[in-house]
């Protein structure tokens, strides 16, 4: 597994969003196909998460419903990440934003299906 997502994975988790971002798109931008959609999704992601902390809730929901959106056809595991588990608590973000004098959710956290070796 490349360095570079367990980097942007670790930032994420560490509410490191904005960081998050520039590491994956490091990778994001030297690759194609359904990878580079997939890095896409998570990088929305994180920016998403990023202007959440900054309470720009417009930037939130478009990049929030975006990233989601490149994010659901992946099946079980992309890059090492459980995207199912993943993609559940996005969808409780999502449903917070129809909801929103609700309780906000806990800020989701990218589990590898494995723990991946550290380079």
């Amino acid at each position: 597994m490349e360095q570079a997502i367990i980097e942007g994975v670790r930032l994420f988790n560490t509410r490191h969003y904005f960081e998050a971002h520039e590491a994956l798109e490091a990778v994001w931008l030297q690759t194609t196909g359904p990878r580079k959609t997939f890095l896409h999704g998570v990088i929305q992601v994180a920016a998403a998460f990023h202007h959440h902390s900054r309470r720009n809730a417009a930037g939130f929901r478009s990049l929030l419903e975006k990233g989601s959106s490149k994010l659901e056809p992946f099946g079980a595991e992309v890059e090492g990440i459980d995207v199912p588990d993943f993609m559940a608590q996005l969808q409780v973000w999502l449903e917070h934003l129809n909801e929103p004098s609700l309780p906000a959710p806990p800020l989701p956290q990218i589990r590898f299906v494995t723990e991946p070796q550290r380079g």
